[in-house]
């Protein structure tokens, strides 16, 4: 009998769940794109103080799931996200509405718990509805998803800040949440959600297991470094380019270069890689996210050459959007490089039997990018290219006359992660040739 046709047909509460994660993140990229914007303009935090409020934000939001989800599993994946997206509602319409300090990292908090619901219940239950066979192709429909709700949030962003203001990104987020709560009350049924799950001591013990692990921490810092820089799309690129260009500018439309190169490469270079090591692999997309950040830094010279703007023919840019555009598109070269093979490799290194326990702890590496990348961009941004509201009188003819240092800087980060990863293939490699010997010795 020859085997059964793989099908493309899930139950309703799969592409009920794939709408959700689609309004999720088209809510929040639409906010995440202009937060440090919001927070500097409209709230009054200074850029290093941007800097460590979005650090913590954007960093918690990915160890959270470790403990909500455990939370949901004990309530339900329905009421648990009904209150995901009433927290989420709640957090982006009160960061517009009422733009002081307190009510900001108040509302923040709202809405990395209230998303900190929402990965780990949609990832759920894509497995539940699919089996063995057919979680590839789930998995790849959910992943489309979230890439259409990424590109749409920021591609709205740019004409509500520029039209309205930067705090109705914020009321339109809460709109798009508050929708996606009314189709989980009244589409996201009759999904089986038995099973106890993990109680919330299991999952910090769980924890301290894996941050215990020194090759799968080792690992997970080494590649932190490359989601670091990746992470400056959002910490440090949308005030650089409005700072340098003008606000005619929009970083919101430059962040889209990513997904897009992305998911027109990732299929055919994961194709094209396939045979190598996947340490390899990452090796390359560790090589090349250095150059695009440098890449980035080198606008002035692109500057010298051409003046003020880049004539294309049919229209013109400015250097450093050019440069920009280049930069970003090779991030996501590198990434299309790394990330399909790194949880791969990340796998390999888990103990034997314990590989479920450790990959789904994978997300502390952005953990650790997010906490790094975002604070150091505040200091960076506060030293090389300043906010034009804390110029002094004179001091803005040569303000920003070094800020492409700040490229500089992640370049060396990158590079630096290249060169760890080098040494922990090294040291690793060793280790497991003693390890093996020592085997057979004693199989002898």
């Amino acid at each position: 009998m020859s085997e059964q046709k793989l099908s493309w047909k899930f139950p309703g509460f799969y592409w009920t769940a794939n709408v959700i994660e689609l309004f999720e993140r088209a809510a929040y990229y639409g906010m995440f794109i202009a937060l440090t914007l919001f927070l500097t303009r409209n709230v009054g935090f200074t850029d290093i103080e941007t800097g460590w409020v979005t650090a913590l934000f954007a960093s918690f939001l990915y160890l959270a799931p470790t403990f909500t989800g455990a939370i949901a599993d004990k309530i339900g994946f329905r009421p648990a996200l009904i209150l995901a997206f009433a927290l989420l509602t709640a957090g982006y319409f009160f960061l517009g509405f009422i733009p002081t300090k307190l009510v900001a990292v108040l509302s923040l908090f709202t809405v990395m718990i209230g998303g900190s619901f929402v990965k780990p219940i949609i990832s759920g239950t894509v497995a539940k509805a699919s089996d063995e066979r057919h979680r590839a192709r789930a998995f790849s429909i959910f992943y489309m998803m979230v890439n259409i709700g990424a590109f749409t949030g920021k591609t709205i962003a740019k004409p509500l800040r520029t039209d309205l203001g930067l705090e109705y990104i914020n009321f339109y987020a809460a709109v798009v949440a508050f929708l996606a709560m009314w189709i989980v009350i009244f589409f996201y049924k009759k999904v089986d959600t038995t099973g106890k799950g993990k109680s919330l001591q299991e999952s910090v013990n769980g924890l301290l297991t894996v941050l215990k692990n020194f090759r799968f921490m080792a690992l997970i810092l080494i590649v932190a470094g490359f989601w670091a820089i990746q992470g400056q799309l959002y910490a440090t690129m949308p005030k650089y380019t409005l700072r340098l260009v003008g606000e005619s500018a929009a970083p919101e439309w430059l962040a889209n270069i990513n997904p897009l190169v992305v998911v027109l490469l990732v299929v055919p270079i994961t194709h094209l890689v396939r045979k190598i090591q996947p340490v390899n692999s990452i090796g390359i997309g560790l090589l090349i996210i250095p150059v695009s950040a440098l890449t980035v830094s080198l606008s002035p010279v692109l500057q010298a050459v051409t003046g003020n703007s880049v004539n294309f023919g049919w229209f013109q840019l400015h250097p450093i959007t050019v440069a920009l555009i280049v930069g970003i598109a090779l991030q996501g070269l590198a990434e299309s490089f790394l990330s399909p093979r790194f949880l791969e490799f990340a796998s390999k290194q888990a103990p034997r039997g314990e590989e479920g326990l450790y990959m789904g702890y994978s997300h502390l590496t952005t953990f650790f990018a997010w906490l790094f990348g975002f604070s150091s961009s505040g200091y960076l941004l506060d030293k090389y290219c300043p906010n034009p509201k804390d110029l002094l009188p004179g001091q803005a003819a040569h303000a920003y006359d070094h800020a492409h240092y700040i490229w500089y800087f992640f370049a060396l980060v990158g590079l630096i992660a290249f060169i760890a990863l080098l040494v922990f293939k090294y040291v690793t490699s060793r280790i497991d040739r003693k390890n093996m010997n020592k085997t057979k010795l004693q199989d002898r």
